[in-house]
């Protein structure tokens, strides 16, 4: 256990977090998602949400310039509770949403899948890592 660290990012999750560049790509994903399909890297985190998973990741990645989130449109493109608790996990006030089978090839290019027990449908969501900034020595 670290001091500070949210007890959602499990070390190996943090070793992943650690290891993307900048634009690198994590998906925090829904139980539905087919995250062993498309990942080279899986983590699951059952019992847990998205936006809970999400805020936990923004606590120690920094966004990327726009896109920094793409969320998974709903097929009717109306905007679902849990995307809105997305988008304010992530502190992003205008995601990006992204067809289902659109979204699914951008998952493919991610770094690392977290497959979470979130059971809302289009509860995923796409976030790029920014620069990590440094303070003045």
């Amino acid at each position: 256990m670290l001091e500070g660290i949210n007890p959602l990012l499990t070390g190996e999750l943090l070793l992943h977090l650690d290891r993307m560049g900048h634009s690198d790509a994590v998906v925090i994903a829904d139980a539905h998602f087919p995250a062993w399909a498309i990942g080279a890297r899986v983590i699951d985190l059952p019992g847990t949400t998205t936006p809970e998973v999400l805020a936990a990741v923004r606590s120690v990645v920094p966004l990327d310039d726009a896109p920094a989130l793409d969320l998974m449109a709903s097929a009717d493109g109306e905007v679902l509770d849990v995307q809105r608790e997305l988008a304010a996990a992530a502190g992003v006030d205008d995601p990006r949403y992204v067809d289902r089978f659109e979204y699914y090839e951008l998952a493919k290019t991610a770094y690392v899948i977290v497959r979470t027990g979130e059971t809302r449908t289009y509860g995923n969501a796409l976030l790029r890592k920014g620069v990590v900034g440094y303070p003045a020595a």
